[in-house]
């Protein structure tokens, strides 16, 4: 029986689920939204909520639980800078799980969406530093450069193929049968 045995084991084992959940909730803190199954979204709200309410607090300490369990210090600079300040007031609560009508391709599990509810910006290329994301500076390099024709490519010389060994023959060997 399972007496007071809360959570779902979505088929792995403790150390897997715990892999999972820190990957899922660095996604949701980074991104704000993110679409998994309805059991894994539900789940992963016991992990995040916690973690908001880390942030909420705002000290060392809370500061080294967060680092703990999410593994990135710059994670947890986003976490106590940009997301929990949009929690402020804020009693519990803050995240939302949606589900959504069509179930996933291949095993039709049935999908939902986790997002943060006040949510802070997604982190992207564009937004750090100001700077441009890398296709952009790439695409406008290319159209920048004027193009050069090419110059046509010398026909390869055929390399000189050694002669085939004849193949190997030999007499099929005797065999000995009793004391002969």
């Amino acid at each position: 029986m399972r007496h007071n045995n809360s959570g779902r084991k979505l088929g792995r084992n403790a150390s897997h689920r715990r892999a999972l959940f820190r990957n899922m909730a660095k996604a949701l803190l980074t991104y704000g939204r993110i679409t998994t199954t309805e059991a894994k979204a539900k789940e992963l709200r016991g992990v995040v909520e916690p973690l908001i309410t880390l942030g909420l607090k705002n000290d060392l300490h809370a500061r080294r639980e967060a680092y703990r369990r999410l593994g990135s210090h710059q994670l947890v600079k986003r976490l106590f800078d940009d997301v929990a300040p949009a929690f402020t007031g804020v009693a519990g609560g803050f995240t939302r799980v949606l589900k959504l009508a069509q179930p996933r391709r291949g095993d039709a599990a049935p999908l939902a969406v986790i997002e943060l509810t006040h949510g802070a910006p997604a982190i992207d290329e564009a937004s750090k530093d100001g700077a441009s994301s890398k296709p952009e500076k790439a695409k406008a390099a290319k159209e920048a450069a004027p193009k050069a024709p090419k110059a046509p490519r010398a026909p390869r010389a055929a390399a000189p193929k050694a002669p085939k060994a004849a193949p190997k023959t030999s007499a099929p060997k005797k065999l000995k049968i009793g004391g002969e």
